[in-house]
């Protein structure tokens, strides 16, 4: 049933066409389709694909950004409904997601977002050059599961130390995960700072944060 449609609305991300995307979208509104199945059986397979074709570089930042931009239009249309229809996606987790205060880098940390949010987590962006107390007050806000942050810059990624240590002194650091990522981010690093995980790129962040909260 429908796997024509769902193939289209994969396509159609794989693409980077934001307009069909947004058309698919609606067109399986017309059609009486669940819109819990085509953002999963439709939507989302077209964004895994285009995420692990770029992480083993097979198709490039450009192309993964189109990506996103199309996974967004369909979601502005399905979302909506599913909260009309009281089917909300079931969510896997709250994360908190910035690139750490004294950075401004955006591109890697957006990414990261869209394969989240695609793939059923509540994201809460916090942009760039996020303060660790920001950081800190907003995951106690929506009771955040993971905190995960972006660094570019070996200058930088010592506020994730920081970020680590100010949790641990305010009693928040049993509460919640801290993901850590960027350029000069590595697992040693990560390990020495005691974050709990680091992935290099989107798609991994996402089996990450699946494997740290037990999914």
């Amino acid at each position: 049933m429908h796997t024509e449609l769902y193939n289209e609305m994969a396509k159609s991300v794989i693409d980077g066409e934001v307009d069909n995307a947004k058309n698919l979208a609606l067109r399986a509104l017309v059609e009486d389709i669940e819109p819990l199945d085509a953002i999963n059986k439709g939507f989302v397979i077209g964004i895994n694909d285009v995420g692990e074709k770029f992480s083993s570089g097979q198709c490039f930042l450009p192309e993964l950004v189109m990506a996103g931009e199309a996974m967004k239009a369909a979601l502005t249309v399905l979302e909506p409904e599913m909260a009309k229809r009281g089917t909300e996606r079931k969510v896997l987790g709250n994360v908190v997601l910035a690139t750490i205060q004294g950075d401004i880098h955006d591109i890697g940390k957006t990414l990261v977002g869209i394969m989240l949010s695609s793939n059923g987590f509540r994201v809460y962006d916090m942009g760039v050059d996020a303060h660790i107390d920001v950081l800190m007050q907003k995951s106690e806000e929506v009771e955040a599961d993971i905190i995960a942050v972006s660094a570019l810059l070996t200058t930088t990624m010592i506020n994730q130390r920081t970020l680590i240590e100010q949790l641990s002194k305010s009693g928040l650091r049993e509460k919640v995960k801290v993901m850590v990522g960027g350029a000069p981010v590595t697992q040693d690093w990560a390990d020495e700072i005691g974050a709990d995980g680091y992935s290099e790129d989107a798609i991994g962040a996402v089996i990450v944060a699946k494997q740290i909260l037990g999914h």
